[in-house]
């Protein structure tokens, strides 16, 4: 008989998504086989995992028919794990008819049949992997895995890799190089989510023998060459290619976003900027990511610079 295929739904921020990935991996140590439901960028930042994957257009009848109609075509058992805490990503599986497990969040208690207590005060890390820990318990199977590792894993695919050196030339970049991710979109609280200095930054770097580089989506390219003037803006890429860009950096440095939690997946040495958000519940989950700043306070650029010693100290 073939494992149970679980269909989970993916987060709908980058960030998020990438903290999820040791609830991924806890479901794959069980013997199960995943297919991810999630935005369209979710098949390149996860294609190196190898599961099937379901592309959501963001309506919810339209989205539900799609995951029934899939449902329908997996060979066995299907089931849900429900990752983010809306009662939308639950409704969807509920009326796709695929009986799930998640947080019993946001009301959802009665879409869910296997509702699992939310976590008191914890990193979004240890939430998604204790929804999963929680999921394979009510599941009858068994796991001594009872606390996440301590590396997000994301794994890369050769062609992820070729391709991000193969930009990276094209854009005139050596080996020795910093990827700068300055801007944050949207408002945390009405507040602003980027530090406003990531150009002072530059000269510090260069004198590291680290180029400044940039490789932002589209709809950033103006507002990061309006904060790195003069620094290499390389052209939008596939989330999965940027993580093989961010892997062979010399350092990453990015506010507390989503390219902070894409360095964190990889590995890579990583300087983050916090200012409006708690790097106790979101910051990046590395041994090799040095944090600055904190909830209520942007660092000075001393502080940054400081912290960039730091991390290119580290092994």
């Amino acid at each position: 008989m073939n494992a149970p295929t679980v269909l989970v739904r993916i987060p709908n921020h980058v960030g998020d998504a990438c903290m999820a990935l040791p609830a991924l991996h806890l479901l794959r140590e069980a013997g199960l086989r995943s297919a991810l439901v999630g935005r369209g960028w979710v098949e390149s930042l996860f294609e190196g995992l190898r599961s099937s994957y379901l592309p959501l257009q963001g309506r919810l009848l339209r989205d539900a028919a799609h995951v029934r109609q899939f449902r329908a075509s997996i060979d066995g058992e299907a089931r849900g794990l429900v990752l983010p805490n809306s009662f939308g990503s639950a409704l969807m599986f509920a009326l796709a008819g695929v009986p799930s497990a998640g947080l019993a969040t946001a009301s959802r208690r009665l879409l869910l049949r296997w509702p699992s207590p939310e976590p008191g005060d914890c990193h979004e890390v240890e939430r998604f992997h204790g929804a999963a820990l929680a999921a394979l318990r009510a599941w009858g199977l068994a796991t001594d895995r009872s606390a996440p590792p301590p590396a997000l894993q994301l794994p890369l695919t050769p062609g992820q890799r070729s391709a991000a050196i193969a930009v990276r030339r094209a854009g005139g970049v050596g080996e020795r190089y910093a990827l700068l991710a300055p801007v944050a979109t949207g408002l945390h609280r009405g507040r602003i989510k980027h530090w406003a200095h990531f150009g002072q930054l530059v000269p510090a770097l260069r004198e590291r023998g680290l180029m400044p580089v940039a490789a932002p989506p589209s709809a950033e390219v103006e507002a990061v060459r309006a904060a790195l003037p003069g620094v290499a803006v390389l052209p939008p890429v596939p989330l999965g290619v940027f993580a093989a860009l961010a892997a062979s950096a010399g350092v990453v440095i990015a506010n507390d976003s989503g390219t902070s939690h894409v360095a964190a997946a990889v590995g890579v040495r990583q300087v983050t900027i916090f200012g409006v958000t708690d790097r106790h519940r979101t910051g990046p989950w590395s041994a090799r990511a040095v944090c600055v700043g904190e909830n209520g306070r942007w660092p000075e650029v001393s502080d940054v610079v400081a912290a960039i010693d730091e991390a290119l100290a580290l092994p």
